[in-house]
């Protein structure tokens, strides 16, 4: 297969404006549940802006010489206890219907991108590691999840607060407002020169992520090999390299972005310095009263705290910037080429299969089927033979249209395959292949994985005849015994017997066997001979074996070397030639 690669469209060239309104969509769809945040938002800081006007009356009602209103400092106290609490509850009914908004987002991203996932070629799982795809399921779209419950309210908070406060400041003292126009220009730009450092960091950090749990996965499904050749140190130091390269990628972006927060603090409290320091020139001079200066001081630190949290979050905002570039360049990698609208529906096929001429390349220049022709009648065996790397399983990828022809012409039952339904066509297939999958779930449930309608007899019919029935039956629960994940808890071989009772299952025409008896000893080869034979009548049945003993019983064996058919016949007819096909079974023969 092709070289696993990135995916087509570089992630890290999608403009933020174009990230933010891809999630803003997400948002919208939950427009009710978006527009009671804004509004609890709005009125809660608009609460809460009111707290320092109210202080500075008071402040000032104590202040007035010889005749202290204590009622009206009492009842001003309590403006600013309806204030502080109106202000929390609806912060946290903002967080709640944040939450809400943010996890439904989260599960209709991950429906979108496994949706797509299963709508995506066979060729996409070959260019992709499987870990770095499970890396933008899980941890990439949890990273915006956690941005869009957290990061936006602080957004959306420090918005409302800023605007406001500046407002109630101009009320106060335009004169000391003169402070924030220096401080804050200086703040933006340090906030702007720092986002354009870190972002490429944290697109680097999740990329990296992603090859680390590649790795990992991949590791993982081989450590009985591991174990087998001992290479338990050998692997640990790959593991290492590349739990050490991830590891730096975090320390950069998260270095980077943690400059920007202290910074920010610093201007803000240099700010605040000024502003008491002129503050008081301008009370010695009466110009201002001393509930105006603490009420102007904790504007400030209203005005200024979100912008320093807003830089402490810029951080965690290009994190789920970079994480929602990698989800929608996998959302944009395009999906299986679509029917032609006047497609064929194949129904009830006889399993007529022919190909003429076809040729075919996995890359370009590098063809891998030199013109390929054959014809299989209903009913009939043809078995496929031949080195590794022959072209064996392209052939079968051909049939099923996972990939197609580059030239040449693939007939089912008369109709050109490319002119085909994909779903209709590959529903006329029955496979096993070499590599089983099982899945988690009882063992009926997984024979009749595909057949909608198969009964307990139907299931015990087939297990009979690849006589592995016996073995379930021993089981506590027989048919009912779940299986692990992949079925683990059996052996390969009775994994493989059962995906070969699942094939026989099936009521469709046409069966492809991939190594389907590798993984089984002579003594259980021999029983699904046996069955095999019994239960293909009538289908037309492509075979791909190592073991030429298999395929004796086969009406015809076609012998590939390097794409090319070299010999073609039956077991009897290719030993009769004496050519490559019988160097090959006198060899296995022998051993």
């Amino acid at each position: 297969m092709t070289e696993k690669t990135k995916p087509s469209r570089d992630e890290t060239k999608m403009p933020s404006s174009e990230v933010a309104k891809r999630l803003m969509k997400y948002v919208l769809r939950h427009k009710y549940l978006t527009l009671a945040a804004v509004v609890t938002t709005l009125c809660g800081n608009l609460a809460a802006l009111y707290i320092p006007h109210y202080s500075g009356l008071a402040i000032d009602a104590i202040g007035e010489m010889g005749h202290v209103n204590f009622d009206n400092v009492l009842r001003l106290c309590g403006f600013m206890m309806v204030c502080i609490v109106l202000n929390s509850v609806l912060a946290y009914t903002t967080q709640l219907l944040l939450i809400r908004i943010s996890s439904s987002i989260t599960a209709e991203m991950r429906r979108e991108v496994f949706d797509h996932l299963l709508e995506m070629p066979v060729n996409f799982f070959d260019r992709n590691a499987a870990g770095d795809i499970i890396s933008r399921i899980s941890y990439d779209i949890d990273t915006i999840n956690a941005s869009l419950s957290s990061d936006i309210v602080t957004i959306a908070t420090s918005v409302i607060t800023v605007v406001g406060s500046f407002i109630m400041m101009m009320r106060i003292s335009r004169t000391l407002c003169i402070v924030f126009f220096i401080t804050t220009p200086l703040i933006f730009y340090i906030t702007r020169h720092r986002a354009r450092v870190v972002r490429p960091l944290f697109s680097k950090r999740s990329r990296k992520l992603g090859e680390l749990n590649g790795f990992v996965e991949e590791m993982l499904s081989g450590h009985k090999t591991i174990k087998a050749y001992g290479q338990e140190k050998t692997i640990l130091g790959r593991f290492d390299s590349r739990n050490e390269e991830a590891v730096t990628t975090y320390y950069e972006a998260d270095y980077q972005g943690s400059i920007v927060g202290p910074t920010v603090t610093f201007i803000n409290n240099l700010s605040l310095a000024m502003i008491s320091g002129l503050g008081g020139v301008l009370f010695l001079n009466k110009a201002i009263s001393i509930g105006n200066i603490s009420a102007f001081i904790l504007y400030s630190k209203r005005f200024s705290g979100p912008i320093s949290g807003a830089a402490e979050v810029m951080a965690e905002i290009q994190s789920a910037f970079s994480a929602s570039r990698r989800v929608f360049a996998l959302l944009d990698e395009p999906a299986e080429k679509k029917d032609d609208e006047d497609a064929v529906v194949l129904d009830h096929v006889q399993g007529s299969v022919e190909m003429e001429d076809v040729r075919f390349s996995y890359v370009p220049e590098r063809e891998i089927i030199h013109g390929l022709s054959l014809s299989a009648e209903p009913g009939r065996m043809i078995a496929i033979v031949g080195p590794t790397g022959a072209g064996k399983t392209t052939i079968i990828n051909l049939l099923m249209r996972f990939y197609d022809p580059d030239s040449g012409v693939i007939r089912v039952d008369g109709h050109d395959i490319l002119h085909c339904t994909r779903d209709s066509l590959r529903r006329q297939f029955s496979m096993v292949l070499q590599d089983t999958w099982l899945f988690q779930g009882t063992i009926f449930e997984n024979i009749a994985y595909g057949s909608e309608n198969a009964t307990m007899d139907d299931v015990v019919r087939v297990c009979k005849a690849v006589e592995i029935h016996d073995f379930v039956m021993s089981l506590k629960d027989g048919y009912d015994t779940v299986l692990s994940d992949d079925g683990v808890n059996i052996s390969k071989g009775q994994k493989q017997l059962m995906t070969i009772a699942r094939a026989m299952l099936n009521e469709s025409k046409m069966l492809i066997l991939d190594e389907a008896t590798s993984n089984v000893d002579s003594t259980t080869e021999q029983k699904i001979q046996r069955a095999m034979l019994q239960l293909c009548r009538g289908k037309t049945t492509f075979v791909i074996a190592h073991r030429l003993s298999t395929i004796k019983e086969a009406d015809m064996i076609l012998v590939l070397q390097n794409g090319t058919v070299i010999e073609r016949g039956t077991h009897e007819q290719l030993l009769a030639a004496k050519g490559f096909y019988a160097s090959l079974f006198n060899a296995q023969w022998e051993a």
